[in-house]
């Protein structure tokens, strides 16, 4: 058991968990580049993460995933717009989101409060990460416009919230801070370790995710683009 010299647990939470976010986001952030201007590769993100947020928010109480963060309506709005009215009709959780939920069935039916683990990084990740991503993808779209591309197109419902990201994210870990206060030590230890196995499952979702030739083409060109800008502004400042 180590000592805390933190003051709060979901700072613990975020640097005991460190070594496995960076591989993580870098990981992430590699396989859905190819994202940012092909819709089959982020509809295809949107459906890999989708369950767990659906049980999350189904095994969980208001008191400590409110309202405000819930998504679950969102990512099938999203999802109805990439992939049709009727995507549930014939739909089937892949191996990777099937072995994911069974591993939180198994928490639950154990030791439920280490959904806690999932609860800290996961929504945290959609208020960060996600908010990024989903930056990246409206430039590049502005970069390289297909036809029926807008500013505010359908299908950001998920990375979209009523409330100020900043205040969700402080709601956030005061929920889970409060929560801290009630637990011992052994079971903040295991959260801690459990929060290590999120990002080791996430990286098992998003290494399903299919890309293809037309994608590493687009994105060669992105990436030219950029070289070019890079190149006149060096030689502007020569």
């Amino acid at each position: 058991m180590t000592e805390r010299n933190v003051t709060t647990f979901t700072k613990e939470m975020r640097i005991s968990s460190r070594k496995e976010h960076r591989i993580s986001d870098d990981f992430i952030n590699a396989k859905l580049a190819f994202a940012m201007h092909n819709n089959d590769v982020w509809s295809e993100g949107l459906l890999v993460f989708y369950e767990v947020f659906k049980f999350l928010e189904n095994h969980l109480s208001y008191d400590i995933l409110p309202k405000e963060f819930r998504r679950t309506e969102a990512f099938e709005q999203d999802l109805s717009y990439f992939l049709g009215p009727h995507w549930q009709e014939n739909y089937q959780p892949r191996k990777e989101v099937q072995n994911y939920l069974d591993h939180l069935v198994k928490i639950t039916n154990t030791n439920s409060t280490l959904l806690v683990a999932y609860v800290y990084h996961m929504y945290l990740g959609l208020l960060s990460g996600g908010q990024i991503l989903q930056k990246k993808r409206k430039l590049v779209q502005k970069i390289f416009p297909k036809p029926d591309d807008e500013v505010n197109a359908p299908g950001c419902a998920v990375t979209t919230y009523d409330v100020a990201i900043g205040d969700l994210k402080t709601q956030l870990k005061e929920i889970i801070d409060n929560l801290a206060k009630n637990w011992d030590e052994n079971t903040k230890q295991a959260i801690l370790e459990e929060g290590k196995k999120v990002f080791q499952l996430n990286n098992e979702l998003v290494r399903s995710i299919k890309t293809n030739k037309e994608t590493y083409k687009l994105l060669g060109y992105f990436l030219l683009f950029i070289l070019t800008i890079l190149f006149f502004y060096v030689m502007w400042n020569l």
